[in-house]
């Protein structure tokens, strides 16, 4: 039995009592428009979207929340062993403090803030949570400044009292943000443009798969005498198109046209929008966003490292680094009005990647006679020699 589109090329319509009308035309069109659609600047938006579902962005908050939480904070001012390095060490029962740092720096670059709960016992903390940033909320006092932090979990809200005395129960830390006065601007946030057309082209590439990679177009169906299509015969039309046309089943099938049937593409094809260059500048916006050398990434273009040791070494001096400093520096401070001031600071020794820049500086530092055997120790980062 025919199909509706041979049906329909051999059918002819007339009106009666009327004389032929001029050729004209029957279109089904098939094809899509609308608006850009952006993700929603706010925690679980830019987790689903961004880390969850976008590998450019996945690895890059896991290169620098590992690489960050890799490096040791070490007391420079004190001998070891301490109860403040200690307690960084092991902050609570469930992990090691490798793992809280991780923690916390991966939801510093996911939500431009992150929380620390300080468990004390005698006025002493015994332990150390990181909390999620999308169930705190900042209380600010009559001056605007944060008096208590609400913590909502399992339908209740319990309150974070920051006036009381010892050490503060949270400690929030936050990336620069211009515009707002408690809460810090997220690296996923500034790259959210790129990141939707990231994850959009790679939509776009997928269906294109699915609906064997041809563009949208318009079927007409010319007729002599203006007749139009029923709904019925628009409908079943339809169906046939999608049923034995589309998907990756029918790749390659081509589509049979009589009786004036005629396809028409109405859309650029892929090559026209160059949708893979699109994604790639979108990826490598996303990496510039987070300071991560694209080469690290595995991205190609607009690499002005010469190999991947250099760009390592950037990735540390530029980015891994100075996070971890600010980090440590804030800890210390936190925990000051129980452990007493101190200077934490990340241990550089213990990069692999900056090994020859430590090792050029040894040397020279060696090699300078006119300083004292105190001042090389203090030129290359060490105190003074503790007394045997």
């Amino acid at each position: 039995m025919p199909n509706l589109l041979t049906r329909l090329a051999r059918a002819t319509f007339s009106v009666p009592g009327t004389k032929a009308a001029p050729v004209s035309g029957i279109g089904l069109a098939f094809y899509g428009e609308g608006r850009a659609v952006w993700t929603a600047r706010d925690f679980g938006a830019l987790a689903r979207e961004g880390f969850q579902r976008n590998a450019i962005v996945h690895r890059a908050v896991r290169l620098v929340a590992e690489a960050a939480a890799s490096l040791p904070l070490v007391l420079t001012d004190r001998p070891e062993p301490h109860p403040l390095t200690a307690l960084l060490a092991r902050p609570n029962a469930r992990e090691g403090g490798a793992r809280l740092l991780e923690t916390l720096y991966g939801h510093l670059m996911v939500s431009g803030n992150a929380y620390l709960e300080a468990v004390s016992l005698d006025g002493t903390p015994r332990e150390l949570h990181a909390l999620r940033p999308d169930r705190m909320r900042v209380v600010p006092g009559p001056d605007g400044w944060p008096i208590a932090y609400d913590y909502n979990v399992g339908g209740r809200t319990l309150r974070h009292d920051q006036l009381r005395e010892g050490v503060p129960p949270i400690l929030h830390l936050t990336l620069f943000h211009p515009a707002d006065d408690h809460y810090g601007l997220s690296p996923m946030e500034a790259a959210a443009v790129a990141l939707d057309i990231h994850n959009a082209a790679g939509a776009w590439n997928k269906a294109l798969l699915d609906n064997a990679a041809r563009p949208s177009g318009a079927l007409v169906y010319a007729t002599s005498n203006g007749a139009t299509l029923s709904e019925a015969q628009f409908t079943r039309l339809k169906g046939e198109l999608e049923a034995n046309y589309q998907g990756a089943a029918n790749a390659g099938r081509p589509l049979l046209l009589e009786g004036g049937l005629d396809w028409k593409p109405l859309s650029l094809s892929p090559k026209d929008m160059d949708f893979v260059e699109a994604k790639a500048a979108a990826a490598r916006e996303i990496a510039l966003a987070f300071g991560v050398p694209p080469l690290l990434l595995g991205l190609s273009g607009d690499n002005t490292h010469a190999n991947y040791a250099e760009a390592n070494r950037a990735f540390y001096r530029q980015t891994v680094i100075p996070l971890a400093r600010r980090t440590a520096e804030s800890l210390a401070q936190w925990l000051e009005p129980a452990f007493g001031p101190a200077r934490l600071e990340p241990d550089l020794d213990a990069i692999e990647a900056l090994a020859p820049e430590r090792e050029s500086l040894w040397r020279r530092v060696q090699a300078a006679d006119f300083l004292t055997e105190a001042e090389k120790r203090e030129a290359v980062g060490y105190g003074a020699a503790t007394p045997a």
